[in-house]
């Protein structure tokens, strides 16, 4: 499932209980990012213990290709239903808001 950059800073705003998760590389993480933790997409599957199983997890990356990617692999893997990747990823997101 896809949010958009509007819905998601609609949730930081209402101080919604969700995770942010950011897939990309720690140096991209740590040039800008806009929260969340961050865990690299080739560390994903051997990070699954730090994916919330209790409340909404939202992917993000550069461009939202990479999130979408893995959405649907983590989905499967720890069947859970409220997994989202946000739509054009952090770039998209910075733009709008």
């Amino acid at each position: 499932m896809i949010i958009t950059p509007k819905d998601l800073k609609e949730k930081i705003s209402n101080k919604d209980d969700f995770q942010l998760i950011d897939v990309r590389e720690d140096y991209e993480f740590e040039d800008f990012n806009i929260g969340g933790i961050n865990i690299p997409l080739d560390e994903v599957f051997s990070s699954l213990e730090k994916i919330s199983k209790n409340k909404p997890v939202i992917f993000c990356c550069n461009t939202g290709k990479k999130s979408a990617a893995i959405l649907h692999t983590v989905k499967r893997k720890l069947g859970l239903n409220n997994v989202y990747s946000l739509q054009g990823g952090v770039t998209s997101y910075l733009e709008e808001m």
